[in-house]
């Protein structure tokens, strides 16, 4: 009797000590994606420019083969000194990263952009305008569309007083961008982004000692013009999916990721916002994500996702999505439940039950009390 009760008593400790390990690793893990999550947010929905990814200057044309010389940026426009005493990053910002006004027909406006460079040594900058539309890909907030021309253009209307100039380390210039538009502009939305981009890497032709050649690499940053005429125009979109993400209804632990689609089928942007509400299964209100404004382009779909952060979650939670479309104050509602069934912490529970319960059969079974 004595020999199967310390067995059990071992098999039971070593369960314990199992989930002991287990559940804090666990945690860590998904403390990481957490912040994996958390940071691919896109960086257009919190103002930052949307970086372009680096391209090869056999595909886009950075301009080069022109005589004229490439005038220091001082020149033409303010430029700032800002302190170089840190190492060299390695990139250049651009800002701000959207620019939204309204614009009535044979109206001008002038908007001020910075450009710094940080790249270790003096470089030459190019400006250059593409059209931009959505994209019916819900993952694709916005698609440049190079030299096409796109629905709603706006390439056409924005001017610069030079689009090429040199800018040395650690300088900040800022840049006069004004926008036209012609006095029979129709009313609705036009879309661009301004970008910004420079070599940064140069080409090596050398085949010494068996080097391979490379071409130049342009990056390029871009900046969004949101401009806007007012009159009669389509102002149209819903919310239309509200999910958890995976799309599904059990999960051991939190953090509980979710995603928010919304179509634009009007003619101008809009800037839905909202919030989430979290409930357990009592009804009682457990968690608040509030939802800063996105865009959402005409025609196009946007997805949203976001993250609850609470790591200790156990049993049935109702989440209820409450998004503004960013007109009209129309609120659209949408409701996903999910379950939480954290199994390593039930089997630490349970384990430890199960030890606690040995031991004081044990005991029992070592001393005999007697009534007196």
């Amino acid at each position: 009797m004595t020999t199967r009760l310390g067995n059990l008593l071992v098999i039971g400790t070593c369960l314990f000590i199992t989930a002991l390990v287990a559940w804090p690793m666990s945690l860590a893990a998904q403390s990481a994606a957490e912040q994996t999550v958390v940071e691919s947010v896109s960086s257009i929905e919190v103002g930052e420019s949307i970086p372009v990814e680096q391209t090869d200057a056999t595909t886009f044309a950075f301009d080069t083969a022109t005589s004229d010389a490439i005038l220091p940026a001082e020149n033409f426009f303010t430029v700032e000194k800002l302190d170089d005493t840190g190492r060299a990053i390695g990139d250049f910002v651009v800002g701000p990263g959207k620019i939204e006004i309204e614009l009535n027909p044979g109206e001008s406006k002038t908007i001020e952009m910075t450009v710094t460079n940080r790249m270790g040594d003096t470089r030459a900058f190019q400006f250059a305008v593409e059209d931009a539309a959505g994209g019916r890909s819900a993952d694709q907030a916005v698609v440049l569309l190079g030299s096409d021309r796109g629905p709603y253009t706006l390439r056409d209307y924005v001017h610069f007083p030079v689009t090429r100039f040199e800018l040395d380390h650690m300088e900040r210039v800022r840049v006069p961008v004004t926008i036209t538009l012609p006095a029979d502009a129709e009313p609705g939305g036009r879309y661009g982004s301004v970008l910004v981009s420079t070599v940064s890497r140069k080409a090596d032709t050398s085949t010494e000692n068996g080097a391979t050649p490379s071409s130049a690499i342009i990056s390029r940053i871009g900046t969004l013009f949101f401009v806007t005429t007012p009159g009669d125009v389509a102002t149209e979109g819903e919310l239309i999916d509200f999910s958890t993400v995976p799309s599904t209804k059990f999960f051991w632990n939190g953090p509980i990721n979710f995603a928010l689609l919304f179509e634009n089928t009007g003619s101008i942007h809009l800037n839905p916002y909202g919030h989430i509400s979290l409930s357990n299964m009592i009804g009682e209100e457990v968690g608040f994500v509030e939802l800063d404004p996105w865009f959402a382009l005409p025609q196009s779909l946007r997805t949203r996702e976001v993250s609850w952060t609470r790591e200790l979650l156990i049993g049935r939670y109702t989440a209820t999505a409450f998004i503004n479309r960013g007109y009209d104050n129309i609120v659209d509602e949408a409701t996903v439940t999910f379950w939480v069934i954290p199994w390593k912490m039930l089997l630490l529970l349970l384990s430890g039950l199960f030890v606690f319960f040995l031991l004081l059969r044990l005991f029992f079974s070592k001393f005999e009390f007697k009534r007196k």
